[in-house]
C-alpha cells in the first residue's frame, strides 16, 4: 500500500462512503474531503465532515497506518491541531489531540472495492514496463489525453521558468542578459550548453553591448572568452581576433578562469562550436534590440526572419581555425531555429508575461502548435503506443509526462493513470 493511493482513494471518494463509521464507532457524513495540500502540513485543507450529527470544518490527515502520526511527529507540530479526521488504511492505535480528545479515525481497510486495487496493482507493479500505462495508453480518450498533454506543456514551461528567474536574479533584472546566456546556453546544445552558458556568464551584458556593432569584435570577444584562441594559428583572422581579444581584455578587465572546457568530440562540423558562436555573434550583430524584436513577435514565420543569420566569412570556408574546407553559406537551420523557439524564446516570454502579471497562453499554444513535433527516443515510442505527437507541444508534454511522472512513478497524480484506476 502506498499513501499516495490513499490520497486518490480520499480525494475521489473510491471508497463505500455512504454508510461509515469510525474505528471509534461514530456516525461519518462526507460534505466535503477538502483541498488536496501537495505541500508540507496536513494533507486535506477545509473538510466538512458531519460525525455524530455534528458537523466539523478542517483539515484531514492520512496515514497508512494511525501510528504513523507519531512516527511522523504530528503530535508536536502545531500545524496538526486542526485535524478532524484521521483516515488510514489500517487503525492500529488511538491518537490524541493535545486536550487528551481522540482524534476521530477513519479506517479505508474493508471498505475499498476490489476492482480499484487490483487496477492500482496492474497499474504500479507491474514489471520490465516502458511505462505503467503502455497496455492502456493506445486507448486513452483523445480529448481528455490533448487537454492533459497542453497542461504538462504550460507545467514544462514553468520548470524551465524556474532557470529563468535564477539567471535574472543573478542579471540584477535585465532581461537582455537573461536573454543572451539562455540563448548562448542553447545555441552550445547538449554538448556544449553548459560551456556556452559559462562564456555568457563570464561576461557583463553591457560589454556586449559595447562591442556589437562591430562584428569582428564580437567574435574575438566570444572565441577569447571561450578559450578557443589559445592556439597557435598563422591566419590573418586568427590574428586579427587575437590581437582583439587581447584589447578587450584589457579595456573590460575580462577573466574566463570560470569558463568550462568546450567541446568538438563527436560533433557535427556544423555544431562545431566556432560555427555556432560565429552565428550567435552574427545574431547579436544584425539585431540592435533582440529582446524588444522577440517580445513584441508573436507569428513563428517572423521569427524564423529574425534568426535567419550565418556565420561571418572566414566561417563560410572553414569549420576550424586551422583547415580550409568547401564553401557554404552556413545559415542557422529551420530545424535549430525551431529549438531555440521551444527552449529559449517561448520560456522567455511566458516569464516575461507573468511577470508583467499578463497572460499569452493562446499566443504560446499557436506558436507551439505551429513547430513541427521533435523526434527523440521518447517522442517515437509514445507514437509507437498511439499516434499523438504532431507538432512541438505534445513533444514538449509528452518529455514531461516521461521524465516527471512516468519515470517517478506519479500515476496517482497523472490524468491518465487517474483514468486507468477509475476503470
Amino acid at each position: 500500500m502506498q499513501e499516495d493511493f490513499l490520497h486518490y482513494i480520499w480525494k475521489y471518494k473510491k471508497f463505500k462512503f455512504k454508510t461509515i463509521k469510525t474505528a471509534q464507532g461514530e456516525t461519518v457524513e462526507i460534505n466535503s474531503v477538502g483541498q488536496h495540500n501537495l505541500n508540507s502540513g496536513p494533507d486535506f485543507f477545509n473538510a466538512q465532515i458531519k460525525i455524530e450529527n455534528q458537523l466539523w470544518a478542517g483539515n484531514v490527515e492520512i496515514h497508512i497506518k494511525s501510528s504513523d502520526w507519531f512516527l511522523h511527529n504530528h503530535e508536536q507540530d502545531t500545524a496538526y491541531d486542526n485535524v478532524i479526521l484521521h483516515v488510514v488504511w489500517e487503525h492500529d492505535m488511538e491518537v490524541f489531540r493535545n486536550n487528551n480528545n481522540v482524534i476521530p479515525t477513519l479506517e479505508l481497510k474493508g471498505l475499498v472495492e476490489n476492482q480499484v486495487l487490483n487496477n492500482f496493482k496492474n497499474l504500479i507493479f507491474k514489471q520490465n514496463k516502458w511505462i505503467n500505462c503502455e497496455q492502456d495508453f493506445g486507448a486513452i480518450d483523445g480529448f481528455l489525453l490533448n487537454n492533459w498533454l497542453e497542461r504538462l506543456y504550460f507545467e514544462r514551461l514553468e520548470r524551465k521558468a524556474i532557470e529563468i528567474e535564477q539567471l535574472l536574479e543573478l542579471s540584477n533584472n535585465n532581461w537582455e542578459s537573461v536573454l543572451f546566456k539562455m540563448l548562448a546556453k542553447n545555441f552550445g546544445l547538449k554538448v556544449n550548453g553548459d560551456s556556452f552558458l559559462s562564456v555568457a556568464q563570464s561576461l557583463n551584458f553591457s560589454t556586449i553591448r559595447k562591442v556589437k556593432s562591430n562584428q569582428t569584435s564580437l567574435e574575438a570577444l566570444l572565441f577569447g572568452q571561450a578559450n578557443l584562441l589559445d592556439v597557435e594559428v598563422e591566419d590573418p583572422y586568427f590574428l586579427s581576433l587575437k590581437k582583439e581579444y587581447a584589447f578587450l581584455k584589457q579595456k573590460f578587465s575580462l577573466n574566463n578562469d570560470s569558463v568550462l572546457p568546450i567541446q568538438f568530440f563527436r560533433l557535427r562540423p556544423l555544431n562545431f562550436p566556432t560555427i555556432r558562436l560565429s552565428q550567435l555573434a552574427s545574431l547579436y550583430y544584425k539585431h540592435e534590440a533582440l529582446f524588444s524584436q522577440i517580445i513584441e513577435t508573436n507569428n513563428l514565420n517572423d521569427f524564423y526572419k529574425i534568426f535567419r543569420v550565418k556565420t561571418s566569412d572566414f566561417w563560410q570556408s572553414h569549420y576550424t581555425f586551422q583547415k580550409e574546407s568547401k564553401s557554404t553559406s552556413k545559415f542557422l537551420s529551420k530545424a535549430f531555429i525551431d529549438l531555440l523557439i521551444i527552449n529559449t524564446i517561448l520560456p522567455i516570454k511566458f516569464c516575461y508575461a507573468k511577470h508583467r502579471g499578463e497572460t499569452i497562453d493562446d499566443i504560446l499554444i499557436q506558436i507551439t502548435n505551429s513547430i513541427a513535433s521533435e523526434s527523440n527516443s521518447i517522442i517515437l515510442a509514445f507514437n509507437k503506443l498511439k499516434s499523438v505527437s504532431n507538432s512541438a507541444l505534445y513533444s514538449q508534454a509528452l518529455v514531461q509526462l516521461k521524465t516527471e511522472y512516468c519515470d517517478r512513478n506519479r500515476c496517482l497524480q497523472c490524468a491518465i493513470g487517474n483514468v486507468i484506476l477509475g476503470k
